[in-house]
């Protein structure tokens, strides 16, 4: 079993790589991830964790990868980040209200543009995970 999480708080449940449970809320990763990851551990055997490490909100980001770490180091389950452009086919990332995250000739900008839904794949096949799965920030903290 894979959980696969990104930002805003899409976690999709794969199974032999294939999507088959995809859980959407629009509650903050502070005061919905624990309880979420909590209530798929006990329906389901999860094998390893991979999330969206970048880019999007800091405390987003970082709450995530704190939170995931901790549950995956605890329970001695492997963890990865992957690029959140990689998962949404490439399109514009929500930075916030008005702006989003751009990946242009391999850098990423901050554009005043319409940000695309995240649809999470059907199939993990061909995906780069990252073993060393610290957030890219993109942008520094206010």
């Amino acid at each position: 079993m894979v959980i696969c999480l990104s930002s805003p708080l899409v976690i999709g449940v794969y199974f032999e790589g294939n999507l088959i449970e995809k859980i959407i809320s629009d509650d903050k990763a502070s005061e919905a991830l624990g309880q979420i990851i909590s209530d798929l551990d006990s329906r389901y055997e999860i094998d390893r964790i991979i999330y969206a490490n970048g880019p999007g909100s800091f405390m987003g980001l970082k709450v995530a990868y704190l939170t995931l770490c901790v549950f995956c180091v605890v329970r001695n389950i492997k963890f990865y980040g992957i690029d959140g452009f990689s998962l949404n086919g490439f399109k514009p990332i929500r930075a916030n209200k008005n702006m989003s995250f751009v990946l242009k000739d391999g850098k990423i900008n901050l554009e005043k543009i319409e940000h695309c839904e995240l649809e999470l794949p059907s199939n993990l096949d061909g995906f780069d995970l990252i073993v060393d799965a610290l957030p890219n920030y993109v942008i520094d903290a206010v």
